[in-house]
């Protein structure tokens, strides 16, 4: 999987190597972002995005280093990519229905590969890099490898696993899910369903042979690529709907702090950092791999150092009512839970909490509540406000 020294998921590595990126950010990041050097070699890009994703650094402490470096002209291509993963995920939580349509696509497409032998073949032959497409079957060679592609290698990757090779979307995005180490359920889920043509109508990506040796350096010469997109059927996404509304922490409550993957930076955020904190946890059960397992670790002895409190492992949330009554806490902190995965288990898990007489809070942060109402749409009508929004997001506003 990922290197962390090379993807670092620790708030120190994570602030090192965003230091060293800051001085490409703006033109040089412009001009070289979509070139696919090969592994060892992804010099163009920020490699910050596991980190971003786990929220070790927040979106406000990256675009505030890029701007203050070369103000928000000159880094603006660099800042829109920090605005696409907002608004991917502005835009699913508006949307919630979108996430449920993908498990119920996902679950039947796996019960079609136990029905249809061909499907199931094919099925294993891309997943194991075994297609003859020469940068196909390298791509998916180093994500297993290493956890990680270039977001532009991703695209093409999509586009060939639906159009060329004919399989359904919904396993594409749930093997990237499971192998990214900034696997995010909103930017995979609708980044894919971009390449299928689903999220903006009508539209796909089609991969081309001659981009693909254009931005890797002539490595490779895909043969056999689809030159039309069928795109999958499917009922309109519904329209845009307020995002669901956490109870917000009791600032005057005894509190036990629960990290999660979704937000292992809850120490920097200065609306919690008075809070009554008599202890930290996080779950075994969410360090599902070594990067989520070095993140929570990290970010345990972080709060545990700036709350001046005791931080524990505890098995799952099953076990947050007793941690939080062994902690003498009446309130249980998170940082807010995005669709997916966790936000699917909360119902129970906020259920057996509350059995107990205990809160369990959610900190939504600034940036987004701040971004997301302008997530309803395309992301190009969000591109057109970043230059209003930054004053209101950035520590020292340009």
């Amino acid at each position: 999987m990922a290197d962390p020294s090379i993807f670092p998921v620790t708030r120190a590595a994570a602030l090192g190597r965003l230091a060293q990126f800051v001085p490409h950010a703006g033109v040089d990041y412009a001009r070289r972002r979509n070139f696919d050097q090969g592994p060892g070699h992804h010099d163009a890009v920020s490699r910050l995005s596991a980190a971003l994703r786990r929220r070790v650094l927040s979106e406000a402490d990256v675009v505030d280093a890029v701007v203050a470096a070369h103000g928000p002209d000159a880094a603006a291509s660099f800042i829109s990519e920090v605005f696409w993963r907002t608004y991917w995920k502005g835009w699913l939580e508006q949307r919630p229905a979108i996430w449920t349509r993908y498990l119920a696509g996902r679950d039947a497409a796996r019960q079609m590969l136990r029905r249809d032998p061909d499907l199931a073949e094919r099925h294993g032959d891309a997943v194991a890099g075994h297609t003859g497409i020469d940068a196909f079957d390298h791509w998916m060679g180093e994500l297993a490898q290493t956890g990680y592609l270039h977001n532009w290698a991703r695209m093409q990757v999509a586009s060939i696993w639906i159009f060329t090779l004919g399989l359904p979307w919904e396993l594409g995005a749930a093997h990237f899910l499971d192998q990214l180490c900034d696997g995010d359920p909103a930017s995979n889920t609708l980044s894919w369903r971009w390449v299928a043509g689903l999220h903006t109508a009508g539209k796909a990506y089609l991969a081309d042979a001659e981009r693909i040796a254009a931005m890797t350096g002539g490595r490779f010469a895909p043969k056999g690529l689809a030159s039309t997109a069928t795109i999958p059927a499917e009922a309109p996404p519904p329209a845009a709907a307020p995002w669901r509304a956490p109870l917000a922490p009791h600032s005057g409550k005894a509190t036990l702090v629960w990290i999660t993957p979704e937000d292992a930076g809850l120490e920097q955020e200065p609306a919690l950092s008075r809070l009554p904190v008599r202890g930290v946890v996080a779950c075994r059960s969410h360090a599902g791999d070594a990067a989520d397992a070095t993140a929570l670790d990290d970010a345990l002895a972080r709060a545990a150092a700036h709350w001046q409190a005791p931080a524990q492992w505890i098995e799952s949330p099953a076990d947050l009512a007793d941690a939080a009554r062994d902690f003498g806490t009446s309130q249980i902190v998170t940082g807010f839970v995005p669709v997916g995965p966790l936000a699917d288990a909360l119902p129970v898990i906020r259920a057996l909490v509350e059995s107990e007489g205990l809160a369990l809070a959610e900190h939504l942060r600034t940036w987004d509540n701040t971004v997301w109402p302008h997530c309803r749409r395309g992301f190009f009508a969000l591109k057109q406000e970043i230059p209003a929004l930054l004053p209101l997001l950035l520590k020292e506003p340009a």
